[in-house]
């Protein structure tokens, strides 16, 4: 494993993969810890997750360093994704012994009731574009329970991986209830197979998450998905264009353009289409493309060069295919992963970027002249993660929300994930859900007990 930096493409670090000897003997030790982990009281779960939050805003300045250093994000951008971790870690430490409280239910029984408790060890497999968020917000639900914790990162991004196990060691956790895997792909049937872990989740891609569920059903293990996202953003002639502008380029280029929930496909009302990308385009050029150590930059590389050059392939294809560049469109001629801010229109319907997920900086602009066609257009793709719906008629919106196939619809707003409300997909996109209460307890034994 290495830490390559998208800005320069150098080599900065190089790490050796656990042998199947050490990886085995990890996963023993989450499994023993777990023994006595489960039973730890709330207080003490709740004191140890909160000293984790607390490191993390202590220290959020070397946290985010790391993620700056290895997938190129711009350092406010990393700054915010190490407090949303700490706040993630503050919402679990107070709501989960509520939430986890046992049930009542009435039945035949003198009593009877549900209780919740923890599985065993979880494997959690990370991608790179939210190196610390992504682990967070499965992380504090699942020790918050009694879970113990096996994460293997994305290659690219050993050094966070390493960094997220020092958050756990410095908030106090006994050694195993959370440790990092330095493998490859290739060894993770390895922790799925072990009888002590007991279920997997994964953030990535459709492939990898195939081949994991598809492992983990073999075995009989519970799998939660979170993969890839086309996301519609689509305005109507009456909505606050101002607003929906702003938001679409902060939901577009955020993260260089690299998340699963970023509006890629730009569906506008035929009326408001020349206003809005004439406005789109002026904010577009507003973006500082730079080193992402800079205070000024906005925008910095894409994680990595394969990847840029993966979606200059798909951005070509889908030109040659009849589609047109309204702005941008090029890899930038300079070292590093840069790929320049871009807006596509005229989009044929079999072209890449009409079926496959762009991951980075393209923004896919589409028209439409009633809902109804707008609802088909939405809906045209295989994934089904979020959704942006702009109008000022609510009672209008509520209606289109169900009508769009997604596992969020946010209204007069980009789409983001908040510890408060449940997040995921349907479709290509995965299932099960994160965050919330319902993400609390999919990794949760719900366990019936009835009393005669």
């Amino acid at each position: 494993m290495k830490t390559i930096s998208p800005y320069t493409n150098k080599t900065i670090k190089e790490f050796s993969l656990l042998t199947k000897e050490q990886l085995e003997e990890k996963i023993d030790k989450a499994t023993n810890i777990f023994e006595t982990f489960q039973y730890e009281s709330f207080t003490r779960k709740k004191g140890l997750l909160l000293k984790a939050a607390e490191e993390l805003k202590s220290n959020k300045t070397y946290y985010a360093g790391f993620i700056t250093l290895e997938m190129g994000k711009v350092k406010k951008e990393a700054i915010s994704e190490i407090e949303k971790c700490a706040w993630v870690c503050e919402f679990y430490a107070e709501n989960a012994e509520k939430i986890l409280q046992e049930k009542a239910i009435e039945s035949d029984a003198s009593e009877s009731y549900v209780s919740f408790e923890p599985l065993g060890v979880l494997l959690t497999v990370m991608p790179w574009n939210f190196p610390f968020w992504q682990f967070f917000r499965c992380a504090a639900p699942a020790l918050m329970l009694g879970n113990t914790l096996l994460l293997k990162h994305a290659s690219n991004v050993p050094q966070c991986a390493l960094a997220i196990e020092e958050v756990f060691k410095k908030a106090g956790y006994e050694e195993g209830v959370m440790q990092t895997l330095l493998i490859d792909s290739s060894q993770v049937n390895q922790v799925i197979e072990h009888k002590g872990v007991k279920a997997v989740t994964l953030t990535g891609s459709e492939k990898a998450g195939g081949a994991v569920a598809s492992e983990a059903g073999k075995h009989i293990k519970k799998t939660v998905l979170e993969l890839g996202g086309s996301d519609p953003f689509i305005v109507l002639p009456d909505a606050n264009l101002h607003e929906a502008v702003a938001q679409g380029v902060k939901s577009r280029f955020m993260n260089c353009g690299q998340s699963c929930i970023a509006a890629k496909r730009f569906i506008i009302h035929e009326d408001i289409l020349d206003d809005f990308l004439s406005n789109f385009k002026v904010e577009v050029q507003k973006l500082v493309v730079g080193n992402p150590e800079d205070e000024e930059t906005t925008i910095g590389p894409m994680a990595r060069m394969d990847l840029a050059k993966d979606l200059k392939n798909q951005l070509d294809q889908t030109v040659a295919q009849g589609a047109n560049i309204f702005y941008g469109g090029k890899l930038l001629d300079r070292e590093g992963a840069f790929f320049e801010p871009t807006i596509v229109m005229d989009i044929p319907e079999d072209s890449p970027a009409y079926t496959e997920e762009m991951f980075g900086p393209v923004a896919s602009v589409y028209s439409f002249k009633t809902e109804e066609e707008a609802m088909a257009i939405a809906n045209a793709t295989r994934f089904g993660l979020g959704a942006s719906l702009w109008t000022n008629d609510i009672k209008k919106a509520k209606i289109l929300a169900t009508k769009i196939k997604s596992g969020g619809v946010f209204i007069n707003g980009l789409v983001k994930s908040d510890p408060r409300l449940p997040f995921g997909g349907i479709k290509m996109s995965g299932y099960g859900r994160e965050l919330s209460e319902v993400g609390l307890l999919e990794f949760a034994n719900m366990k019936t007990v009835w009393i005669g």
